[in-house]
């Protein structure tokens, strides 16, 4: 894990779920996953929007032209965990397609411009995942 993302999850379990820098004052969440060749655990920070019954993440990676890891590690692996401010939930994961992607993702780019920025920069349909409560 990169020093960036440890100084991020360290503040966030610090201060219950708030971060400083590009991330202040926005909806910050850690997903939990598990490595989908390694099987060892691993924690990303991101941002999410909150939907009815759960939230949507995406799989940005600032625009790169690959899928984030975590990305694929929840494909193989769509039981993940969730810190949310002092919560811990369990959430499945399933990639929106169609107009649900689309409207999710329009909201998050209105919401948060940089996103549309992101999408600029690569060829690649960037990835919404839903995350819903494990039953």
């Amino acid at each position: 894990m990169s020093d960036w993302n440890e100084k991020i999850i360290a503040e966030f379990r610090a201060n219950g779920g708030q971060v400083g820098g590009q991330f202040a004052g926005a909806p910050l969440l850690l997903l939990h996953t598990v490595g989908a060749k390694s099987g060892e655990p691993r924690v990303h920070p991101m941002m999410y929007q909150k939907m009815d019954g759960g939230y949507a993440v995406f799989a940005s990676k600032a625009g790169a032209p690959t899928n984030p890891d975590w990305y694929h590690n929840l494909l193989a692996q769509p039981h993940v965990r969730a810190e949310i401010g002092t919560d811990k939930v369990e959430l499945v994961a399933r990639v929106a397609t169609g107009s649900e992607r689309e409207r999710i993702w329009s909201a998050q780019k209105a919401a948060y411009p940089g996103f549309a920025d992101y999408e600029r920069k690569t060829n690649r349909q960037i990835p919404v995942v839903v995350l819903e409560p494990a039953p």
